[in-house]
Parts: structure tokens; C-alpha cells; sequence
């Protein structure tokens, strides 16, 4: 395991519970301490680590840090699998699975889609892609991680999928963010505002699979019914939040890029198409 920031940790913790061996290296020596006190055996040296096992999992900052940590120790590669568990582009993602490739190791990329208090238990995702021998060789290795995903051969799918749900993740805290500032101009402390608005992200997937039995399905037909919510609606709301964030003196850049959506939709004509018209000026921005 080489990399231990606070996921690092908690898949070292993980494997070890599990009955793994399992050798550790981070930049920062002191953040092993913990794990090796739980029973890790600590490496001097990337390449140390690395010849420790026929798995190597990455937790790092980014690919880049990848080749700064490995960059010394390729001589060790051949023959491993690199199961690189950190957050990138796709396009680097792939760029790193035929660097392993050029160096003999084999290579899955993976993005584990819950917080460190999570890993390992029932609600623990992991995705994985890169060659499905290899993902089936380790499997069993990887399973107390999280339940894996894995979504095909091509490298880059893991990080596509990892990057669609933090676009969810980080888009909802920063509405919450944004609505809690709302709030608090009239005096609601966050402590008053959160439970609320927290409650209300909880039902909105209830309330977008009631308008459609199957969601999605619609909008890979190419169909925008707009039999319940519609583009003129929505973007009258998103003109309000607009207005209203103005008068409070908060910033715009959230609620003007939500309203943007909207506007390019009604531009084009679609005012009495569905909400998810919007995917039009998202897939082909001006």
C-alpha cells in the first residue's frame, strides 16, 4: 500500500482485518505509524514496497504523483499489478496503464466511492477497469475493500465513472453550501439550516425516479417529456435563485451556471421540453 493519507489508511486497516499481508510506504514516514502499530510491515523505499507483493495499491494526490513515487523504482515493476486508486483524467489514467506496460506490470485504475470511515463496509464501492484477467486474478484481494464495479477494459472507464460522481458530489455541496449562505442572511445558524436541507437532498432521488420508471431511458431515446417539470418552469426558478442571491449579496457563480443551462435550452426552443433538455448545452457548449 503506498500511499497513506487517510484513505491509505483505511484500506491498509481493511486488508489487514482481512488476513493480508501488507506492507506500507508513504513520503511523510510518521503517517505509517498507526498501521504499522495494527500489524503493516513498513518499506524504506518505494521500491521496497513494491517487491513486497504481486499487488501494489496506490492512494496518492494524483497520477503525477505516481511517476514521482515509482519513477525510482521501475527496475521493480515487472511483473506486478499497479492498482492505482487515486484521482485523474481519464486521458491520464490511460497515459499510466501503458507506462506499467512499457515497465512489465499489469494495471487496473480504480476510484472507491465513499469516504475512509466507509471503506470495507456494506456501502463501499470500489470501480475498476483495465484488463478483465487481471481484475479477475485479484478479485478476491480487492473484494474487502469495498463491493468492485468492475466496467471494462478500457483503463480510463474506472476514472470516467469516479469523476461523474464526484461532478454529483461536489456540484451538492456547493448548492448546499450556497443554500445554507441563503439562509443564514436571515439569521438561520447552520447548525438550523443543514439538518433541513440535508433531509431534502435525501428525497431527491425519490423524486426524480417518480416522473420516470426507468431513469434515463427517456433521454437515451432522445425524449424530453415535459408532462412534469419543464424547461420554462425550471429556468423561472433558477431566475429566482439568481435574483434573490443577488439582493443577499452572495456569489453568483453557482446559481448564473444553473441558469446558463436553462437559458441555452429556452433559446433553442425547448420551454416546454423536460428539465433534462438541459444535457443539449451541456454536451455541446457555446
Amino acid at each position: 500500500m503506498i500511499g497513506l493519507g487517510p484513505m491509505g489508511q483505511a484500506m491498509a486497516r481493511v486488508l489487514l482485518t482481512a488476513g493480508h499481508p501488507v506492507t506500507v510506504w508513504n513520503r511523510t514516514a510518521g503517517r505509517a505509524d498507526g498501521v504499522v502499530a495494527d500489524g503493516a510491515a513498513l518499506a524504506t523505499t518505494p521500491g521496497e514496497a513494491v517487491g513486497a507483493s504481486d499487488l501494489v495499491l496506490l492512494s496518492l494526490t494524483d497520477y503525477r504523483a505516481m511517476y514521482d513515487v515509482l519513477g525510482g523504482a521501475t527496475a521493480s515493476l515487472a511483473g506486478r499489478t499497479l492498482v492505482n486508486l487515486s484521482s485523474d483524467t481519464p486521458d491520464r489514467t490511460r497515459e499510466a496503464a501503458a507506462w506499467a506496460a512499457g515497465h512489465g506490470a499489469a494495471f487496473l485504475s480504480g476510484g472507491v466511492m465513499v469516504p475512509p470511515p466507509m471503506v470495507g463496509t456494506e456501502a463501499a464501492r470500489v470501480y475498476y477497469s483495465g484488463r478483465s484477467e487481471v481484475m479477475e486474478r485479484h478479485l478476491a484481494a480487492l473484494t474487502p475493500l469495498g463491493t468492485p464495479e468492475y466496467l471494462g477494459e478500457d483503463p480510463g472507464l474506472a476514472q470516467l465513472m469516479y469523476q461523474a460522481q464526484l461532478a454529483v458530489f461536489l456540484t451538492t455541496l456547493s448548492g448546499l453550501m450556497h443554500a445554507t449562505a441563503m439562509l443564514g442572511t436571515a439569521g438561520t445558524k447552520a447548525g438550523e439550516a443543514l439538518p433541513v436541507l440535508l433531509s431534502f437532498t435525501d428525497t431527491i432521488g425519490g423524486i426524480l425516479r417518480a416522473g420516470e420508471d426507468s431513469p434515463g431511458t427517456a433521454l437515451d431515446a432522445g425524449e424530453h417529456p415535459g408532462d412534469l417539470s419543464t424547461v420554462t418552469m425550471m429556468g423561472a426558478t433558477a431566475d429566482h435563485i439568481v435574483e434573490t442571491s443577488t439582493s443577499l449579496g452572495l456569489d453568483l457563480a453557482l446559481p448564473l451556471a444553473v441558469r446558463s443551462h436553462y437559458g441555452r435550452a429556452l433559446e433553442n426552443g425547448h420551454g416546454g421540453d423536460s428539465w433534462t433538455r438541459i444535457i443539449d448545452s451541456i454536451r455541446a457548449p457555446r
